[in-house]
């Protein structure tokens, strides 16, 4: 019987191929959503290193927000990557979505990021 691979795994290996052709070095701004919680980071992956990364579970988005897997907070960690990446001096980057679809708290996170001031 042949390996299995779930939709999410197969998108997430599309959208990978197609930003790898894509990218021509940029750094890429990965996002990763659970039930809960929401993070994002900017990746530079010609050095493998990860320049800045803001999530959900900093102390000051708990502390004001009781449910942390809302739109609303996935804008609050958009503006907040953005922020923390212009302060690194970095402002051109692709957005990876991962094997998400572009809709609700991914959509959001985009969208607050681009207003902070990052363009992709």
């Amino acid at each position: 019987m042949g390996r299995l691979i779930s939709l999410h795994n197969k998108r997430k290996q599309r959208n990978r191929k197609a930003l790898k052709s894509k990218s021509k070095g940029k750094l890429r701004l990965s996002v990763f959503r659970s039930s809960k919680h929401i993070y994002g980071q900017i990746i530079d992956d010609i050095q493998g290193i990860t320049i800045t990364s803001a999530s959900s579970l900093e102390s000051n988005i708990k502390k004001q927000y009781k449910n942390c897997g809302t739109k609303e907070v996935a804008t609050v960690v958009g503006k907040l990557i953005a922020e923390k990446a212009i302060k690194k001096g970095v402002k051109n980057v692709i957005f990876d979505r991962g094997g998400y679809i572009y809709h609700g708290r991914i959509k959001n996170l985009a969208e607050a990021a681009r207003e902070g001031g990052l363009i992709f």
